[in-house]
């Protein structure tokens, strides 16, 4: 009998260029909750305790406003962005 595993894509980000290439595509799909969701993936790739140390926010705090469904705020999302050392960049 053959056991099914859950993918995690957190295994697999473990480059800048692979984590930039990620979030890129998920902006192009125009998905909220989707990049929200990208969001927290990248942050657990990188450690959850880390992201924490460098926002100042609590590590719990952040698994609870990344997990899908969730609504953290524009500060919170732009706190993780930041420190995940992507930067979201707008073009016409």
């Amino acid at each position: 009998m053959s056991r099914l595993t859950t993918f995690d894509i957190s295994q697999y980000l473990d480059s800048e260029e692979m984590i930039a290439e990620y979030l890129s595509q998920v902006l192009r799909d125009g998905d909220t909750d989707e990049f929200l969701e990208a969001i927290g993936h990248i942050a657990k790739a990188k450690g959850m305790s880390q992201i924490a140390k460098d926002t100042g926010l609590g590590r719990e705090s952040l698994y609870k406003a990344f997990q899908e469904g969730a609504k953290p705020r524009f500060e919170t999302v732009m706190k993780v962005v930041n420190s995940l050392g992507v930067k979201l960049q707008v073009s016409a």
